[in-house]
């Protein structure tokens, strides 16, 4: 099992990759540039590519998040894991069972799993997660068929349970303070983070603002 409180550090601001708003950038270089302004660990979530495509991808990334020594996680490929050299995989509730996934990734590497709801939470943290990913917290610009789930109930599953916790599903600057209080180790962003003209500066005012709410 991954070191928690180094874990928990690495959470901070979580940035989760989405191919939408590449512009002139490639997607290693806009991960890059949200590392450049405070991104503490990066999720590379590319459902539509192929596995050659996709490995591709994580073997750029993984070269930018070495330097700066961000933990990379895949979605849902644990199979891709070691062939990349990233650091763990994500998986839902929906995908491969964690057994089957730590199974691949074996017992160092990051194991997060999403979850909606107290009971699914306590589930995954016995079925080994290093870290939970839970929401959607607001309307998701990238996952349109997200569920919402409340601050309560985000509140609930971080006293609940004794890994690290995420929020995740339409973080922005404007809402964020409203998961202050939670009990959260960071929020994972993707849209205000790739969808800003200026990567770097979003990434700078959303780690500000992600300490204060794991402030408290």
């Amino acid at each position: 099992m991954f070191d928690q409180e180094k874990l928990r550090r690495a959470l901070r601001l979580y940035a989760v990759t989405s191919r939408n708003w590449l512009g002139k950038w490639t997607l290693a270089e806009q991960v890059e540039q949200a590392l450049r302004g405070g991104a503490t660990m990066v999720q590379l979530r590319e459902k539509t590519l192929g596995d050659d495509e996709l490995l591709l991808e994580a073997q750029a990334i993984r070269l930018v998040t070495a330097q700066y020594g961000s933990p990379l996680i895949l979605n849902d490929r644990p199979d891709l894991v070691e062939r990349c050299g990233a650091d763990g995989v994500h998986i839902g509730q929906g995908d491969c069972s964690a057994k089957q996934a730590r199974r691949e990734i074996g017992p160092e590497r990051i194991l997060g799993i999403s979850a909606h709801s107290v009971d699914e939470a306590l589930r995954a943290q016995e079925e080994g997660a290093d870290y939970l990913g839970v929401g959607a917290a607001f309307g998701s610009a990238t996952k349109t068929d997200a569920v919402t789930t409340s601050p309560d109930v985000i509140r609930a599953i971080c006293h609940a349970v004794e890994i690290p916790v995420v929020a995740i599903g339409g973080i922005e600057q404007e809402n964020i303070h409203k998961l202050s209080g939670c009990g959260l180790a960071g929020v994972a962003v993707v849209s205000a983070l790739f969808a800003q003209p200026d990567v770097r500066e979003a990434a700078q005012r959303m780690r500000v603002l992600s300490e204060r709410v794991t402030a408290g």
